[in-house]
């Protein structure tokens, strides 16, 4: 196949299976559903969404001062606004083709800073890396947190400690067998999950290695954190999920991330993944959908917005 179509196709995809899928999920709705979704729109506090949004913000801020500690060591150091810049950017690029945003950031600081693009690009990657081990550890926690409802579900017929023994070494069976083929074998799909374990562990000691590694693990935390209090402020807005446990918070969270990383922007999928985890919590479906498309909704257009202003400020702010 054409590289070219190959490139087009993968964006599309995405994009389709995004649309479609909102499409049916919404089909199945009531009219009565459906008014009750435009209702919660209406009459939403929009305050606690504006007070999300501050949150997004302070993620974004934070992201491009990390960015420095990655390549202070490279002896580059930016204008910490063409970092900030930069990071919206890639926002904005990611929105409407995926993964883009970080070419986009490596050219920005290349373009205005006389960064090498390969340098800043590496420094991209890391990140990226590091943020994967971020997400892994918060879907760790959420697996904690799930630990009753997922037993619950596995041992539904009571508790029987012959079936969590055989579980279990049924679990690490297939755990042993697969690092072993991923270790010997020499399968193209192989080869590639073993590159990628390679870069994970290459990026996690070039952090250890680096002068501020506190500093950018701090942030990094931070960062996350404030992804995670964006989504639980915005849950303020609706009383139906005003008061939500932390497990719900959390797993919503997860889900909500996931579809961000499936679909461009969560096309579609942010406030289907988003209700479909809510309801293992008994919160109505029109009013999970309803959080996910508020959340959903402010965080695009506000992304839309910054880009638009990044893109208008860059030259100025550079003008020499």
């Amino acid at each position: 196949m054409n590289k070219k179509i190959k490139k087009i196709l993968l964006i599309l995809i995405p994009v389709v299976i995004g649309f479609t899928l909102i499409g049916f999920y919404f089909k199945k709705f009531t009219p009565e559903q459906i008014d009750k979704i435009a209702y919660n729109f209406k009459n939403a506090n929009y305050l606690w969404i504006i007070l999300s949004l501050f949150f997004a913000v302070l993620s974004h801020l934070s992201r491009a001062y990390r960015w420095q500690f990655l390549l202070k060591p490279l002896g580059y150091k930016p204008k910490y606004m063409n970092s900030v810049l930069a990071v919206l950017i890639a926002y904005f690029f990611n929105l409407v083709i995926p993964r883009s945003g970080e070419l986009a950031r490596a050219t920005t600081l290349n373009k205005y800073d006389a960064i090498p693009f390969e340098k800043a690009f590496g420094t991209v990657v890391t990140e990226r890396i590091v943020d994967l081990l971020m997400l892994l550890l918060i879907i760790i926690i959420a697996f904690f947190l799930q630990a009753d409802l997922i037993e619950s579900f596995l041992f539904r017929d009571g508790f029987n400690p012959l079936n969590k023994i055989i579980y279990l070494v049924a679990f690490l069976g297939f755990g042993f067998l697969f690092y072993r083929f991923i270790k010997v074998s020499k399968n193209t799909f192989a080869l590639k999950i073993k590159n990628f374990i390679d870069g994970l562990k290459d990026g996690v000691f070039s952090i250890l290695k680096m002068e501020n590694k506190w500093q950018f693990i701090a942030h990094s935390f931070f960062i996350w954190a404030m992804y995670l209090l964006m989504f639980y402020v915005a849950s303020f807005a609706l009383p139906e999920t005003a008061n939500l446990s932390i497990n719900a918070v959390v797993v919503g969270f997860v889900a909500g991330t996931f579809a961000m990383i499936f679909f461009p922007g969560g096309l579609g999928g942010y406030p289907v993944f988003v209700a479909s985890a809510l309801s293992l919590y008994a919160i109505p479906e029109e009013a999970g959908t309803s959080i996910g498309l508020l959340i959903w909704t402010s965080q695009t257009i506000m992304i839309l917005l910054l880009g638009a202003f990044a893109f208008v400020i860059l030259p100025i702010y550079n003008k020499k």
